[in-house]
């Protein structure tokens, strides 16, 4: 928050600077009708004809209202008190409110110089809303000052809170409908208050706008009793405002009042904190607004009620290029807003509509807190030799890959101390993911009580713990967004709670990469671990590593999905996530001790292939093809995979055996399809074009099938992975049971190479009782076979 001095809370505005207001709001509401409806005469200079309405009629005039009237008093504020703003608009379907207000205060002509503010650049307003060639229906990524897309519904506050952690300054509006307000994101997302700590962190100032429906039914929060609802905003730790209404001026002068009382509220809060030393958990304000659906748009359509209905929520005169009552009631509406008092000839806004809107940066419109790649700072990742582990051989030492990485988080959490722009999220499994050296630099936030038993919690803490992967994501999307750095941490099976999130945060970096005036952000980095293989004490509902399947099928130039096989490829592969900008990286490896397979500089290299030939594995000379290729991708698939090549290399040392990882999985699919994809020539060169490859891969085998449908040798492309066969059991027992551990690979290898079958049926044989022993040794003895358990890798 700003050190200007309020304005004063207890007289409020005077009659002149409420009928500005209203100017300004009747002016957006025009501009909102004119964006449904209109596709020429803007200023209505003559009567609607038919020829000016759009033939098709598309966006939501009944949430708009209420986001010009909060638009228009958090201009005030700003302008008022000097204050740092940003506004998430929750019913972000209500795109043509953002719009318009974004028109008036300049900042779209700033951003989109064709579209004036002017009559023709109103004009061009008006009929590239919703149309062919045009922008979106919802807030979006061309909506400038926003970082929350329209179809988020369920993710605002959460977002918010994200934008608002780290930014000490910054005020945080967030309009939550209360359609949004029954989603399970955003109910959890009221708790984020417990998070935010008043010295170091911004404000949220969540606006809980009750218009009462939505698309067709009433809304669950405008239908309790008052005293119902304040207990529960309460219950979740604010203190609620009350603005209710319907006659504009009335409803002006309260939002004013209660809009001075949120902030004058939120500026004592964070001075007991910062100056005074309160470690008080703060009830933070909130404001709850209750206007009609639909306000000052039709009151009746055809005989039927639409203001204050849910006929209001998206078109409320949906014949009017038809019917020629409708245009005349449309025509009827929008003269009601007295365009003629607030446009000049030419178009451009009146001086009493511009009386509240801030200047340059200080405007909605123009923050460069909503296009983060502005503030954005590159990440002190420090070098990795120092965090690497040693290896002189491979298949002989082992650690924990996410423990070695929980170092350099720790170091890249320390450098930035003073920054404050590097945060860590997860639903409680930090230390579960062997993370937990992050708390020799940062402890967990937490606002709430403490315990003598409790540790590691502190309010300035940048690690972030709840036991909701919603709001965990949420949190890193808005703090990305706003021009910082983090990580997500997961257990991989639930990271799917998440998918819609992400699929829209990939849309958003998708489309922000064709707008040339947003800046590059940092990338949303997941960490995936306890993961599909390792899940054997939790047991099958907690074995699922189908998130890649899901991120694999959204936009190529944004995706990259890796699997380093251990601790030092992890390293590489996580220095080069939290370095990149506008990517969804997700990254599985595993926290159990896991096998050493390469140095620092070969990980380096091998993670810059994203795919190669392992040749210290295999038995091929050079002098021909091999006659098998052993692929892998995955911790435990790789360790399957190379004790496979050493049964191979000990029962048939004739077999020419390449060994194939694959760390970077963009890399199957082919170069026209991803930019990271092989082409054909490299693809034949590394799997050949019609050997037999056998691919250990850690998830859905059909993945790898999908990713190399076209190439040529796929018919020679035997893949095996999980397939839903799981439970709790040992480790080796899940690879079994999905047939991917290594004797059963040693069986493939005998049964897809020409000519072995005969040759090699007694080796075929001792694997499948080995197989067989296996389980009845876990039945008798718990544990797993000891050539298993005690395995290293022997090859020369």
């Amino acid at each position: 928050m700003s050190d200007a001095p309020p304005s004063s809370s207890t007289t409020g505005p005077s009659d002149e600077e409420i009928a500005a207001l209203d100017a300004h709001w009747r002016a957006a509401n025009y501009l909102a009708v004119g964006q449904i409806y209109l596709m020429a005469n803007p200023l209505l200079t003559r009567p609607l004809a038919p020829e000016d309405i759009k033939p098709r009629l598309l966006g939501h005039w009944g949430t708009s209202p209420g986001l010009n009237l909060v638009y228009t008093h958090v201009n005030r504020i700003i302008r008022s008190r000097g204050t740092s703003a940003l506004c998430v608009w929750g019913p972000g379907h209500g795109g043509p409110a953002v719009l318009a207000n974004s028109w008036l205060e300049g900042s779209y002509s700033q951003t989109y110089p064709d579209v004036s503010r002017d009559a023709a650049g109103m004009g061009l307003l008006f009929k590239q809303f919703s149309f062919p060639g045009g922008v979106p229906s919802h807030v979006a990524p061309e909506t400038p000052g926003s970082i929350h897309e329209g179809g988020e519904l369920g993710y605002s506050l959460a977002h918010a809170y994200g934008a608002a952690l780290d930014h000490p300054d910054l005020l945080v509006t967030c309009v939550i409908g209360d359609g949004e307000a029954e989603t399970g994101p955003l109910a959890g997302s009221w708790h984020a208050n417990k998070f935010l700590d008043p010295v170091h962190d911004g404000a949220v100032l969540p606006v809980l706008h009750l218009n009462g429906y939505k698309i067709a039914n009433p809304t669950v929060l405008a239908r309790l009793p008052e005293e119902e609802l304040d207990a529960l905003l309460r219950g979740y730790g604010h203190e609620p405002l009350y603005v209710a209404g319907d006659d504009p001026l009335t409803v002006h002068r309260a939002m004013a009042a209660a809009m001075d009382r949120a902030v004058d509220r939120i500026q004592e809060l964070q001075e007991a904190a910062r100056t005074g030393g309160d470690t008080g958990r703060p009830h933070w304000p909130m404001i709850v607004l209750r206007t009609p659906k639909g306000w000052t748009g039709p009151d009746q359509v055809d005989g039927l009620p639409v203001e204050g209905t849910w006929r209001a929520h998206q078109v409320p005169l949906p014949g009017v290029r038809d019917n020629p009552e409708h245009l005349r009631q449309l025509e009827r509406w929008m003269r009601s807003y007295r365009p003629d008092e607030l446009f000049d000839a030419e178009g451009y806004p009146s001086a009493e509509v511009l009386a509240c809107v801030p200047e340059g940066t200080a405007r909605l419109g123009a923050t460069p807190y909503a296009n983060g790649g502005l503030l954005l700072r590159d990440l002190p990742v420090p070098p990795l030799e120092a965090h690497a582990v040693r290896v002189d051989s491979p298949g002989t030492t082992l650690h924990e890959p996410t423990k070695v990485l929980g170092g350099l988080l720790e170091a890249v959490m320390t450098a930035t101390a003073d920054r404050r722009d590097f945060r860590v999220v997860g639903p409680d499994e930090t230390a579960s993911n062997r993370l937990d050296a992050l708390y020799e630099a940062t402890g967990k936030a937490w606002q709430a009580g403490t315990l003598p038993t409790d540790e590691h919690l502190a309010r300035d803490g940048r690690v972030m713990e709840i036991l909701s992967e919603h709001l965990c994501q949420g949190w890193l999307e808005g703090y990305l967004l706003t021009g910082r750095h983090g990580l997500f941490s997961c257990y991989e099976a639930f990271a799917h709670i998440v998918d819609s999130m992400v699929n829209q945060h990939i849309k958003w970096l998708r489309t922000s990469r064709r707008l040339p005036w947003r800046r590059p952000i940092a990338s949303l980095n997941y960490l995936l671990t306890s993961h599909v293989w390792r899940q054997d004490h939790n047991g099958f509902s907690h074995q699922d590593p189908g998130f890649v399947d899901h991120i694999l099928n959204k936009s190529p130039e944004v995706v990259r999905v890796y699997l380093p096989p251990d601790a030092n490829t992890l390293l590489s592969v996580a220095d080069h996530a939290l370095r990149s900008r506008d990517y969804v990286n997700v990254i599985v490896a595993g926290k159990q001790p896991g096998f050493d397979w390469l140095t620092l500089d070969q990980a380096r290299a091998h993670c810059a292939r994203g795919a190669g030939v392992w040749e210290w594995a295999g038995t091929e000379d050079g002098s021909r093809e091999p006659d098998v290729v052993l692929a892998c991708a995955g911790d435990v698939p790789t360790l399957e995979t190379l004790a496979a090549a050493g049964l191979l290399r000990q029962h048939l040392p004739e077999l020419a055996v390449r060994v194939v990882n694959v760390v970077d999985m963009a890399r199957l699919m082919p170069h026209g399809e991803h930019p990271h994809g092989m082409p054909d020539s490299e693809y034949d060169a590394l799997f050949t074009r019609d050997k037999p490859v056998i691919f250990a891969y850690h998830g859905y085998p059909w993945l790898i099938h999908r990713l190399a449908y076209r190439r040529t040798g796929h018919a020679q492309l035997h893949v095996r992975g999980y397939k839903e066969e799981g439970t709790t059991t040992t480790p080796f027992d899940m690879v079994v049971r999905n047939d991917l551990d290594r004797y059963r690979l040693v069986m493939d290898v005998v049964d897809r190479v020409p000519g072995l079958g005969v040759r090699a049926v007694a080796v075929r044989q001792a694997m499948a009782d080995t197989r067989t022993r296996h389980h009845e040794w876990i039945r008798a003895h718990g544990t797993d076979l000891p050539e298993v358990a005690d395995w290293t890798w022997q090859g020369q």
